[in-house]
């Protein structure tokens, strides 16, 4: 179930290996595709490869940027092996697991737990983290991939007010659930959020605090592109969302929890993958030039 027009969709820093984890994560994943490679020249980082695939229907981008971000687990993707919608769904998880694994490290092994029958939680050979979850039917339904974010340290006891503000600022959304650590979980805090999730212009994402020790924090190697119709819809999305000035660069910025985004014209992916090679230098060069996109100036780049 390919969603077509997906308006938020998450995106993944790499050095230089964006295509070699799409093929990889495409050959593990039922029903998975690239369904575009573009290479832009002359960045800040010389060639870099902007890869656009699928995974179980969910859609992804890549892009291969040179070392300055790395992928770490405060942003993981949960997958929910659900027995009424796959029907070897436990022989499934344990094969994907082993898929991941290859060159990976184990965070949580795969094992029962009190929340699941079966899960575990792996960081794959690239960096990218996944939690991986034979569901209870019982339960919502919920898509396959879900986005997972991690408030650790100075952001622990965020979550809900994470929550609360993206639900305010994306005109569709809508609260799943929501579990509470109970008394005695310590170090983690009595009422933080030990699990929720919540929809914003149908995507699912989950959020958790962790007292515990981690040696990570949200970075600009995990982010969530929003794309936009009209230029009303980018001032809107930037204004709302840029907390932190020196993050903005090129259709990115910053939230006030340290989440990155990239506020884009929704024609910004045609041009870039249906452009000429001049037409792809000239949209480059403007848009490198920018903070906030300036959908009027591309197009006339694009059109020279």
């Amino acid at each position: 179930m390919s969603k077509a027009n997906q308006k938020i969709v998450p995106h993944l820093w790499y050095d230089k290996e964006a295509k070699e984890a799409a093929e990889f994560y495409a050959s593990i994943f039922p029903d998975s595709k690239i369904t575009d490679v573009t290479t832009i020249h002359n960045t800040p980082s010389g060639d870099s490869d902007i890869v656009s695939f699928e995974l179980w229907g969910q859609k992804f981008k890549a892009i291969s940027a040179g070392p300055y971000f790395k992928i770490n687990p405060s942003i993981s993707f949960i997958v929910n092996f659900d027995p009424s919608r796959e029907t070897n769904a436990r022989e499934k998880i344990d094969e994907v697991w082993n898929k991941l694994s290859e060159g990976g490290t184990a965070l949580m092994p795969l094992d029962q737990y009190p929340f699941s029958e079966r899960f575990g939680w792996i960081q794959d050979k690239f960096g990218l983290s996944w939690q991986l979850m034979l569901t209870n039917p019982e339960g919502e339904e919920r898509p396959t991939i879900v986005p997972s974010l991690l408030f650790v340290g100075d952001n622990c006891g965020n979550a809900e007010a994470a929550i609360n503000f993206y639900l305010s600022v994306f005109k569709n959304a809508k609260q799943g659930q929501i579990a509470r650590y109970p008394k005695g979980m310590e170090p983690d805090k009595e009422g933080t959020i030990m699990f929720a999730d919540f929809c914003i212009e149908n995507l699912w994402i989950s959020a958790m605090d962790s007292a515990h020790e981690h040696k990570f924090s949200f970075n600009e190697a995990i982010s969530f592109i929003v794309y936009c119709d009209t230029q009303e819809e980018i001032d809107y999305f930037w204004e709302k969302l840029s907390a932190v000035p020196q993050a903005e660069q090129c259709g990115w910025l910053k939230d006030q929890f340290g989440i990155s985004w990239q506020v884009v014209p929704s024609e910004m992916d045609k041009m870039m993958s249906k452009g000429t090679p001049e037409q792809l230098e000239r949209v480059t060069k403007a848009f490198l030039k920018m903070k906030k996109f300036d959908l009027a100036e591309l197009q006339k780049a694009y059109k020279g």
